[in-house]
């Protein structure tokens, strides 16, 4: 699916979003749908390996019970998390997770939104349109070069001039020097949290830079599993945890995982920023009832197209979900994009 426009970060820039999509139809007639978009050095895992996981485990999976499906296929989500989330969070819509249910009243999720401009006037000016449209929390990619990126948080603190709250976010850039080169020159105004400046896998660093930090840290790419959770807040390498639906491999176990991270001591934060309407419309609602600050989960405003019939409506910087929503796919739009497909009966 096109983006509206190319979404850059320290590990690739984007230009499309490429996910993969699971349907799944149960005899009694229900139907639910999941997905998974596989970005290639953001986690180990890669699209032909998704893709080849959802193909074997949903030919198994015909004749099977729900249950039994699920449980079979958490036990693979540490080596093939995202795959699991789309194959496990579809049968569970077509179960009718309570989680997804919004009966009360009409729900209003925050969002977050990316300042992606380089130059100071259409930085000035892309911060003046995000406040006007509600946004009360920006996202500001680093990583790339200390210097340039310093000149440009300073640029964008300068426009924000308080109104709103800026998250910091490295994608892994920096070597341990640069990031705490980065910490001890970048000003601290209005900066709410400064997630993953290293390598994943640089447990070291992430304790270091988490303890020297003037700003809370947040670890995204290190966090799969509720050990990893459970290993920043012994390491006290984070103050904040970032999950994703396509990490947590499922709706349960994603609420298991944010429950973790409170129980830890730890601040949590959800959403994933490549994800079609499907995805950000589940987490919108896990978010509802989990999560108080800002979600990431606004993938679908970055495409050009939408997946839903009827699609999920942005108002005043947030998601409005009226209560009773319960998405179709627009299956038109699905055929268009789709450039691979199998079917199980």
């Amino acid at each position: 699916m096109p983006l509206k426009e190319p979404y850059p970060s320290a590990i690739a820039t984007l230009t499309n979003l490429e996910t993969l999509l699971v349907v799944v139809a149960t005899d009694d007639g229900s139907y639910g749908f999941g997905e998974a978009a596989i970005v290639e050095g953001y986690t180990h895992e890669t699209r032909k390996g998704g893709w080849e996981f959802c193909r074997q485990h949903a030919r198994d999976a015909i004749d099977r019970s729900c249950e039994d499906v699920i449980n079979e296929w958490m036990a693979h989500r540490a080596q093939h998390s995202h795959a699991v989330a789309a194959m496990v969070s579809a049968v569970e819509m077509a179960m009718s997770h309570p989680a997804l249910s919004i009966n009360s009243k009409k729900a209003f999720v925050p969002l977050l939104a990316p300042v992606n401009s380089k130059s100071q006037k259409l930085i000035n000016a892309e911060i003046d349109r995000l406040i006007a449209e509600g946004f009360k929390t920006l996202k500001v990619k680093v990583g790339f070069n200390v210097e340039q990126d310093l000149k440009r948080l300073e640029w964008i603190q300068a426009r924000v001039s308080q109104r709103a709250s800026i998250r910091l976010d490295g994608n892994q850039g920096y070597s341990l020097q640069q990031a705490l080169e980065f910490i001890e020159k970048m000003s601290t105004e209005s900066i709410e949290l400064f997630e993953q400046p290293c390598l994943d896998s640089d447990w070291g660093a992430a304790q270091k830079i988490s303890q020297t930090s003037p700003v809370p840290m947040m670890l995204d790419e290190s966090i799969y599993v509720v050990d990893d959770i459970l290993k920043a807040a012994r390491m006290r390498a984070a103050q904040f945890i970032k999950l994703k639906l396509v990490k947590s491999g499922g709706l349960t176990s994603l609420l298991h995982d944010l429950q973790t991270i409170t129980d830890n001591g730890m601040c949590r934060v959800l959403g994933n920023g490549v994800a079609s309407e499907v995805g950000c419309w589940m987490e919108a609602c896990i978010a509802y009832a989990t999560i108080n600050n800002a979600g990431e989960f606004n993938g679908f405003l970055k495409t050009c197209d939408r997946l839903f019939e009827q699609p999920l409506s942005f108002e005043n910087g947030g998601i409005t979900i009226p209560a009773g929503y319960w998405p179709a796919l627009n299956m038109s739009l699905v055929d268009k994009f789709t450039v691979m497909r199998e079917q199980f009966r």
